[in-house]
């Protein structure tokens, strides 16, 4: 790659300006300077080989060294800096005057504040004569000269190698690996880290195998992963990556390197697919475009990794910090929401935009504030995709992604709810509209609630709390759906968390071993510092604290406990910051939680209170109206106290939570439980009692410094390991490296402090009895010494040099290094002791598998042995038997097989010879016919001849004799099916045949009982009418004479026609009978006929059919006629008595 020549002059490293102005020009080296720096880098850098990783934050680029890696993108508005006095006088190697005789080359302070690198021509008293690079020539003070570190040092990879440790030498070191796209720097036991703006090819499969299997040593993000993996097992301590730095650093792209790292270490359970796949939900509804930066972090997270035993992955769980919740609702000009609003609207799919009634984003108001709504080089709609993907993956339910959305969408038309005067006082209501409507819809609730709960407000007034309805202004109405519009998301977030803590939860195999890794906002100075800006920069002071605590309080203060022979070295400390937010009752913190108690507090009076107590504090300034200003360890802020009252209070009415709890929905549900317990948790301070919204009685500012104060507490009990991620601009270009901007960071997180104590002091410790029970086994005569005693003598036995190490009351302390030493011999001696261990195990092992391996043997043999004699014995009878039954069956087979040899050449032979005799006979007569002259031999062939004719016409016979049996017995086969369809037939003909004989049966029954029922009628009818003739007058003698010879003829010619029925019944019956026997005797053969039984058989059952319809139809009708004769007597004698009226009636009845 073309080589970059770092500038030899650095601007503001003495005295930075308020604005950070960059470096506008840059002063190449000198060629003869850049040889060297070249030869340099190669000596002082290991190269690693490797591919280009896809997964990498940043665009690849050629480059030739590729052991480093990069940052991600996190960059907000530069922070506007504390101005320092000069502090480089406290440096043994910057104090002045120095030799200057003995360096030639130093960087002087220009009288503008820059520096630059000068060659010293001469030196007298206090002055020293020195060349310019442009080659003018000037007389200066010593005191305005610091040394520079020689060409070979150039570009080193740990600060701790320069000769000359200052201000301008580290920041010409940091540029110069930058411009080479190295752009991790070791600071001691901190990573510094340059983000690029751009990819590196410094990742993937290549280089995690290479600083896992400790082939190079260069710095990056992996090599203090590892470290912390590496302690986590040998210590059995639980480890932290802290990762700070302002905002667009490239802490989140860090944090995501590290989570690599460790996956591809501890993988192999699968879940470690699982933590990373979170990246992409958190990054889509946490973070946010800025001013600075594309992919700022909104929200702080503590990622807590569990391994198990054996080191691999078991589990995670993630903690979140102050989700900045009123970027739901407004941004500033040129900013962005959250990702997740832009990716739904540009990549939800047709059917679930029509199921949520999506439109672009530039159609909600919540959106189109800032006017920006891409992103350059990130299609949201890929995005989407990606984050659907990550739910998936973490399992979240396809009902519950749905519902997310819908409480995404919910969110973007709360935005577009407006408002309508309602009279004269300015109350308010929603407008029935497209935006109400779809509200209701998506959270399930009823639209009638939803104005309600958006236009009015429930309140509680006196001593029995009695409720009143208020209704709203405008203003207050806007405020209300905004506090539901944020309430809704920053609940959504929680759950998605809870539910991705779920997915990834440790359970049983909890072992207490863990990595956590803080990704937490940057310190952040806007030109408008709002309450966001208050707590996340608080927040930075207690990790700055943490810092320091670690790094140089507890180190210093540890050394002098211990005895240790120590020169202090000062550092900036916060302290007195972190008191002024924490003190109490004058604290920044209380005092705002105080105002916000009272009813009538407004934002300034917070800030007219602020200067009331807090003027004479060092780190406090009061400015006018509602502002004031903080001197924090990374520069001075300016607060802006408008709504820092309201977003501390963060009120959300009732009404709202209980129309949350009658959704139908089941997230709003959650949501509104959620909040409820928030709202039942213990009040710390006064109670908040404004426009009867109590339902959050906890401040925002008392939960911040509660969690905030947990994370402390877990972060202590944790070994550290610190990264700082330097921001080079603030305009998020590669290549650019603004050195005030650099050099205001690395004065900020103390590097200099940190290299200083790292290479004077001991920063690896142990205790004498650890060290003496960890390598006390190294020792050549051991011998039971006390645990002081061991460890000194282990120390001359391997010539540990006195300056390396120093020897405290309770603990050894050495250098860095030199307990590399002892560990790599201690992991030699323990390999070669498992090597002996192993061989002679190994010998033991094959001794014991050898003699196993006879008895085995041996026994088997002996099974073997025995079985093979069952199996053979069994074998030898079967064997025996199959030659018995084999022998008995081929003799019985052969014997059939003669016996029909024999019979066919006797049949042949009989044959052959009568035939041979017949025609001998004829011969003999013809040739005594013809003189009987014919010699003996002609005689013979004759008789040759006469044989071979007749044996081709045996073998005719013979295949004639095949065909005829083969014809017998396809005959005998159609004679078995004629069999078969004739017992078919016979038996058909006897269901027929029984099937007639019982109709018959009931005709001849229905007959019978007809002719005895008009028997019976007629003879009572005659008795009947003799009994009347004597018993009536002479008057009615002669009407019922005529009646009754008129009731006679009628009853005659019924029977009459009832006889012919019968009749005609027995001549049919014989009929079909016979016919059928006739049928019957042409199928069977006993008779000979030439028409077809089986069609006659057929047409004689529909004749049967018809004539049985026709009988059936005649035999109707004269039951009819009978009956209407049975009336018509009935009605003549209507003066019988009534009795022998019913007794008719039934008689007429019995004929039917």
């Amino acid at each position: 790659m073309p080589r970059s020549k770092a500038t030899p002059s650095l601007q503001s490293i003495k005295s930075l300006p308020v604005d950070l102005r960059s470096v506008g020009d840059r002063t190449m080296l000198s060629d003869a300077v850049s040889e060297n720096v070249d030869a340099s880098l190669d000596v002082a850098n290991g190269r690693v080989d490797g591919s280009d990783n896809d997964e990498s934050p940043y665009s690849s680029i050629d480059a030739s060294v590729k052991d480093d890696s990069s940052l991600g993108d996190d960059a907000t508005t530069p922070v506007q800096p504390v101005k320092r006095k000069h502090v480089d006088s406290k440096w043994s190697d910057t104090a002045t005057p120095y030799l200057s005789k003995k360096k030639s080359k130093s960087w002087l302070l220009l009288p503008d504040g820059n520096w630059q690198l000068a060659t010293i021509l001469n030196t007298s008293d206090n002055e020293s004569l020195v060349s310019l690079a442009e080659g003018k020539v000037l007389k200066v003070s010593e005191e305005t000269l610091v040394p520079a570190n020689p060409d070979i040092l150039d570009g080193v990879d740990d600060l701790m190698q320069l000769s000359y440790l200052n201000e301008p030498s580290v920041l010409y070191n940091l540029q110069y690996r930058y411009d080479h796209d190295l752009i991790y720097t070791k600071a001691g036991p901190v990573l510094v880290a340059v983000n690029p703006f751009k990819k590196v090819p410094v990742y993937g499969d290549d280089y995690i195998k290479a600083y896992k299997s400790k082939s190079t040593e260069s710095p990056h993000v992996y090599a203090i992963t590892d470290t912390a993996m590496r302690e986590m097992i040998r210590d059995e301590v639980n480890q932290s990556i802290i990762i700070s730095g302002e905002s667009g650093a490239g802490k989140t792209e860090t944090a995501k390197i590290a989570m690599q790292y460790l996956a591809a270490l501890g993988g192999g359970s699968g879940i470690e697919y699982e933590i990373l796949k979170t990246n992409p939900i958190l990054e889509a509804f946490g973070n946010a475009k800025t001013l600075r930066n594309n992919n700022s972090s909104r929200f702080g997270k503590l990622i807590e990794i569990h391994f198990s035993e054996t080191g691999k992955i078991s589990g995670a769980k993630i903690q979140t910090f102050l989700l900045e919740k009123s970027r739901v609702v407004q941004c500033s000009a040129r900013e962005r929401s959250y990702h997740i609003f832009y990716q739904l609207c540009a990549g939800a799919p047709r059917t679930l935009r029509e199921k949520l009634n999506l439109k672009n984003a530039d159609e909600y108001n919540y959106l189109r504030q800032s006017g920006c709504y891409k992103i350059s080089g990130v299609d949201d709609a890929d995005q989407f995709y990606i984050v659907m993907d990550a739910l998936n993956i973490v399992h979240v339910e396809k009902q519950d992604q749905e519902s997310v959305f819908a409480m995404l969408a919910a969110v973007l038309w709360l935005g577009n709810v407006s408002f309508a005067e309602v009279d004269s006082e300015n109350h308010v209501e929603p407008v029935v509209d497209e935006a109400l409507t779809s509200v209701a819809t998506l959270i399930g609730c009823n639209i009638e609630a939803l104005k309600l709960t958006l236009s009015t407000r429930k309140m509680r007034v006196g001593k029995r709390n009695d409720t009143i309805i208020q209704k709203l202004t405008l203003a207050q109405a806007i405020d209300s759906r905004d506090a539901l519009a944020k309430s809704i998301y920053s609940c959504l977030f929680d759950w998605l968390v809870e539910q991705i803590n779920k997915s990834l939860a440790v359970g049983k195999r909890r072992t207490g071993r863990s990595i956590s890794i803080l990704d937490i906002y940057g310190f952040e100075s806007f030109e408008r510092n709002s309450f966001e800006q208050f707590c996340i920069n608080y927040a930075n002071e207690r990790l700055q604290q943490h810092f320091n605590r670690h790094l140089f309080k507890l180190e210093q203060e540890e050394y002098l406990q211990d005895g240790i022979d120590w020169a202090r070295v000062d550092f900036e400390d916060n302290q007195d910051c972190l008191h002024l937010f924490e003190k109490k009752p004058l604290g920044l913190l209380s005092l705002l939680d105080e105002e916000s108690t009272f009813p009538n507090g407004t934002d300034l009076s917070f800030a007219d209170k602020l200067r009331q107590h807090l003027n004479s504090n060092s780190c406090f300034r009061g400015e006018r109206e509602k502002a004031f200003t903080v001197s924090h360890y990374a520069g001075e802020v300016t607060y802006d106290t408008s709504s820092f009252l309201e977003k501390n209070r963060d009120l959300l009415h009732l009404d709202s939570i209980e129309l949350l709890s009658t959704c139908k929905c089941t997230l709003p549900q959650a949501f509104a439980s959620a909040l409820r317990t928030q709202s039942e948790k213990p009040v710390v301070g006064a109670l908040h009692k404004s426009g009867g919204a109590d339902s959050q009685k906890l401040s925002v500012a008392a939960k911040f410094k509660g969690q905030l104060f947990q994370l402390m507490q877990r972060l202590e009990n944790t070994t550290p390991h610190f990264i700082r991620c330097i921001k080079p601009n603030n305009s998020q270009s590669p290549g650019c490296y603004n050195q005030g901007l650099v050099l205001q960071q690395l004065r900020c997180c103390g590097v200099l402090e940190v290299v200083r104590i790292s290479r004077s002091g001991f920063p690896t410790r142990m205790s004498h009895q650890k060290f003496s029970r960890r390598y006390g086994f190294l020792l050549e005569h051991a011998a039971s010494h006390d645990p002081l005693s061991a460890s000194v003598a282990i120390l001359h036995q391997f010539n540990i040099l006195p300056e390396m190490y120093q020897v405290g009351y309770t603990k050894l302390f050495f250098r860095t290094g030199q307990i590399g030493v002892l560990e790599d011999t201690r992991n030699r001696t323990l390999h070669g002791i498992l090597r002996v261990q192993s061989c002679f195990r190994g010998h033991q092992a094959r001794c014991k598998i050898r003699k196993l391996r006879g008895d085995v043997a041996n026994l088997q043999s002996f099974i073997r042995a025995e079985k093979t004699r069952k199996e053979f014995s069994i074998l030898l009878r079967r064997h025996r038997a199959a030659i018995s039954i084999q022998k008995r069956a081929k003799a019985r087979i052969a014997r059939n097989k003669f016996k029909r040899l024999s019979t066919a050449s006797t049949i042949i032979q009989s044959v052959i010879r009568g035939w041979l005799v017949r025609r001998c006979s004829g011969d003999i007569g013809l040739l005594q016919f013809a003189g009987r002259k014919v010699k003996d031999q002609e005689e013979v062939l004759v008789k040759s001849s006469f044989l071979g004719e007749l044996q081709r016409r045996v073998l005719r016979a013979e295949a004639s004799m095949r065909e005829k049996e083969e014809e017998n017995d396809i005959l005998h086969q159609r004679l078995q099916q004629y069999e078969n369809r004739w017992s078919e037939y016979e038996l058909k003909m006897r269901s027929m045949e029984e099937v007639w004989q019982k109709q018959m049966r009931s005709l001849q029954s229905s007959l019978s009982i007809a002719k005895r029922s008009l028997a019976f009628d007629d003879s009572r009818r005659n008795s009947d009418a003799s009994v009347n003739g004597n018993e009536e007058s002479w008057e009615t003698g002669s009407n019922q004479r005529t009646q009754d010879s008129n009731g006679g003829r009628p009853t005659s010619a019924g029977l009459s026609v009832i006889s012919r029925l019968a009749q005609e019944f027995e001549q049919r019956s014989q009929v079909f009978g016979d016919d059928a026997k006739f049928l019957v005797e042409v199928k069977s053969g006993q008779v000979e006929g030439s028409l077809d039984p089986d069609i006659e058989l057929r047409r004689l059952k529909q004749m049967f059919e018809a004539w049985k319809k026709d009988y059936s139809t005649r035999l109707r009708e004269t039951k009819s006629i009978l009956s209407k004769i049975g009336n018509d007597t009935s009605s003549g004698e209507k003066a019988r008595k009534k009795w022998w009226g019913r007794r008719n009636s039934n008689i007429g009845s019995n004929l039917f």
